[in-house]
C-alpha cells in the first residue's frame, strides 16, 4: 500500500545456490572483495549473502542486526512532501532557531544596525542647539531662495512661447506679452519658473525637488478647478492620485536628502 512501510528482507535461507566449485569460489571471492562492487551490491543484500554462503568465517563477523528485516519507512517523506511552501519555510525557521539555541545564541538574530537600549548616545545635541541649527538653516535657505527669485525676475521677461530675450518692436512685444496669453500658458510659465528655482543644473527636470514643484503646481491647478466644479468625481480621483505621488517623492527625499527636503517643504509651505 502507498502509505505503509516497505519491508526488505535479507534472510540467507531465501536463496538457494548449487554447490560451489573452486573456480566459482575464486571468481566470486574476487567479485565480493572489490569495495566498489560490494558497496553497490549490498543494497539488495547479495554481498552479505555471498560472504555468509561462500565464506563461513566471514559470517561470524556479521552483526545479528544485519540479518534482521530492514524496515524503511516513508511516512515522514510523505508528510514533508505534502507540506505547503509556507509551512516548509516555517519549519526551516524553526530548525534554524533550534540550531542557534543549541549553539548558545539567541533564537532570533538581531537586526544589522541594532543598538541596545542601554547603550550611551555619543555626540548628542540638546534641544536648544537643534532648534538654533534649524533656524540658521532656514534663514540661509530663505536668503538663497530670495537671491534666486531676484535674479530670475531681473533676467527674464514674461513672454508667451518662451520668446524672452528676442529683439522685437514694442507693438510685437505687446502681442506676445504673457498678459495676453491663455490660462494654460500662464500656468505653464509659472511651473517653469518654479522648477528653475530648485534645479540642480541647467535643464534639470527630473530631480526630486523639481518633481515636487511640478506636482504642487498641478495640484493647485486642480484645486482651482474643484472649487468651481464640486461634483467632478473624476478630477477628484486624479487629484488624490497626484497627492499620493507627491507624498511618495517627499518620503524619498526625507530618507535620501533631508536638507533638500526641508528646503522644499519650507519654500512651498507644505504641511508634513
Amino acid at each position: 500500500p502507498k502509505h505503509q512501510s516497505y519491508i526488505q528482507y535479507s534472510y540467507l535461507h531465501t536463496f538457494h545456490f548449487p554447490p560451489p566449485t573452486t573456480a566459482s569460489i575464486m571468481s566470486l571471492r574476487c567479485f565480493f572483495t572489490n569495495p566498489h562492487v560490494a558497496s553497490k551490491v549490498s543494497r539488495n543484500g547479495i554481498a552479505m549473502l555471498g560472504k555468509a554462503a561462500l565464506f563461513p568465517a566471514a559470517a561470524s563477523s556479521i552483526a545479528p542486526q544485519q540479518l534482521q528485516p530492514t524496515i524503511i519507512s516513508i511516512n515522514h517523506q510523505i508528510r514533508y512532501k505534502s507540506m505547503t511552501k509556507t509551512k516548509q519555510r516555517q519549519r526551516a525557521k524553526m530548525i534554524d532557531r533550534e540550531k542557534r539555541v543549541a549553539q548558545g545564541l539567541p533564537a532570533k538574530p538581531k537586526p544589522p544596525k541594532y543598538l541596545p537600549k542601554d547603550s550611551p548616545v555619543i555626540n548628542a545635541m540638546t534641544r536648544h542647539e537643534r532648534d538654533d541649527e534649524s533656524k540658521r538653516f532656514d534663514f540661509a535657505a530663505a536668503e538663497g531662495m530670495k537671491t534666486k527669485m531676484t535674479t530670475q525676475s531681473e533676467s527674464e521677461e514674461n513672454m508667451r512661447f518662451q520668446f524672452d530675450g528676442l529683439v522685437m518692436s514694442d507693438r510685437v512685444r505687446r502681442v506676445f506679452d504673457l498678459t495676453n496669453g491663455s490660462q494654460r500658458e500662464v500656468v505653464t510659465s509659472q511651473k517653469r519658473r518654479g522648477m528653475e528655482l530648485f534645479q540642480l543644473r541647467e535643464g534639470d527636470t527630473g530631480s526630486s525637488a523639481v518633481q515636487v514643484v511640478a506636482l504642487t503646481t498641478r495640484i493647485q491647478q486642480l484645486q482651482t478647478h474643484m472649487a468651481k466644479h464640486h461634483k467632478d468625481n473624476s478630477t477628484k480621483r486624479g487629484l488624490d492620485a497626484v497627492y499620493v505621488r507627491r507624498r511618495k517623492v517627499l518620503d524619498y527625499m526625507e530618507r535620501k536628502d533631508f536638507e533638500s527636503y526641508r528646503k522644499v517643504v519650507k519654500s512651498l509651505g507644505l504641511v508634513r
